[in-house]
């Protein structure tokens, strides 16, 4: 009898055993410990930064929560698009998501994230860039913690260029009397970069593109359409220009085809990686105005961080996502990934200063003068509208297709959206 107990005790002991490794492997929890695992599903990065701060922050947690990265495609459309399929079934696992900052209405209207109160909110919303902040609110309350954000500036090369232009007519004119190493490099192809140009123009013009849930088509809508339609007519843009793209663009500067370039500052990372001797003859300066006396208002990029509306582990994901947008995460950003900080102080810090390569000024005010692309929950079809109207640039003419994208923009706000 004393062998058999003996050997029930050892029985129960190897149960309890497997139990305790059972335990491990589902439900979130490591072996031995209460650790829950936070699932943070973000577009994938060519820098290790993320993987840095999700690091950072697990350790920091002690034991609360393990961040584990789940990347998504690179191309933001696909990204969504994954997204946006698992929320609709109510996906449990998803508890951070790195949200661009075009996502929010959308997210919010549909019930797909959290929103942001009380402490939590105090904790990512104090000492934010009033600009990068409002990306992240919709209808008065806020979705998000902003993360990192971007916006254009204007690359020149100073060697070609002894002072940057002012406007757009200013760049146009002297990419004229430079001839064939004059070119203008600008986004144009049909994706969401030219959706950016395009917005930035008209908030650059002191108008909207979406006002009280209808499209505008009104004076600010036509010039910024002018502008596109002068820069083609010019002969100073690329002439692949349809085809555009942010790295196709980076690409052509690099290899000096051309002697402006609007498009965002993280990719000066690149620049320094793939042509550091050119990084001396390289100038920057704030987006072109479109009118003398209008300052320019390029539109926000970056990306938020939102809860995931039906995560298992509320608390671990918002002191996990407070922890990814604090401020060492975002020196890190600016460090390793070249991304613009949300915090305003930030851009005093000598380590980010450096990181940015000498435009932290000019990029601090763009982004405090900032605007942002229409606020919807429609705003995926707003985006095709504009792409599938503008593009290709040498069909437009100002009036005519003003005319046409406000018909077009009112039938897709009237749709409410499509998933």
């Amino acid at each position: 009898m004393a062998r058999l107990k003996g050997a029930r005790l050892t029985l129960w002991g190897i149960v309890a055993a497997l139990g305790m490794v059972t335990a491990s492997c589902g439900g979130g929890a490591d072996a031995g410990s209460h650790t829950v695992t936070i699932n943070w599903y973000i577009g994938k990065q060519s820098t290790p930064a993320f993987v840095h701060d999700a690091a950072a922050c697990s350790k920091t947690s002690g034991g609360r929560y393990r961040i584990s990265i789940n990347d998504l495609p690179a191309d933001a459309s696909q990204q969504r698009e994954q997204l946006v399929r698992r929320l609709a079934a109510k996906d449990k696992s998803i508890d951070v998501i790195g949200m661009d900052v075009i996502w929010t209405a959308e997210f919010a209207e549909a019930g797909w994230v959290k929103e942001w109160t009380g402490d939590q909110l105090a904790g990512v919303a104090d000492g934010r860039l009033p600009a990068a902040l409002a990306t992240a609110q919709y209808k008065g309350r806020t979705w998000a913690a902003p993360q990192n954000t971007n916006a254009q500036i204007l690359f020149y090369r100073k060697d070609l260029v002894p002072k940057p232009p002012v406007t757009w007519d200013d760049m146009i004119n002297e990419a004229k009397r430079l001839g064939p190493n004059g070119r203008i490099e600008a986004q144009g192809a049909r994706y969401e970069g030219l959706v950016v140009w395009f917005a930035s123009l008209v908030a650059s013009a002191g108008g909207q593109i979406i006002q009280d849930d209808h499209a505008v088509a009104g004076p600010a809508t036509v010039k910024a359409l002018q502008v596109m339609h002068d820069l083609l007519a010019s002969h100073t843009a690329d002439p692949a220009l349809s085809n555009a793209t942010e790295d196709t663009t980076t690409q052509s500067f690099i290899a000096g085809r051309a002697a402006f370039m609007v498009n965002y500052s993280a990719l000066f990372s690149s620049i320094k990686a793939q042509a550091p001797d050119l990084v001396p003859k390289i100038g920057f300066a704030p987006w072109p105005r479109v009118a003398p006396d209008l300052p320019s208002r390029p539109t926000l990029g970056g990306f938020n961080l939102g809860v995931g509306a039906f995560t298992k582990h509320p608390a671990e994901s918002f002191d996990a996502a407070t922890c990814l947008v604090n401020a060492d995460s975002q020196v890190r950003n600016a460090a390793e990934g070249g991304l613009p900080p949300t915090i305003a102080a930030l851009y005093q810090d000598p380590g980010v200063r450096d990181s940015l390569g000498g435009f932290a000024d000019i990029l601090h005010d763009t982004i405090g003068n900032a605007a942002v692309r229409p606020v919807t929950p429609a705003y995926n079809d707003v985006s095709l509208v504009i792409q599938r109207t503008l593009h290709p640039e040498s069909k437009i003419t100002p009036d005519r297709t003003a005319n046409q994208l406000k018909k077009a923009l009112d039938k897709a706000l009237r749709s409410g959206g499509l998933i």
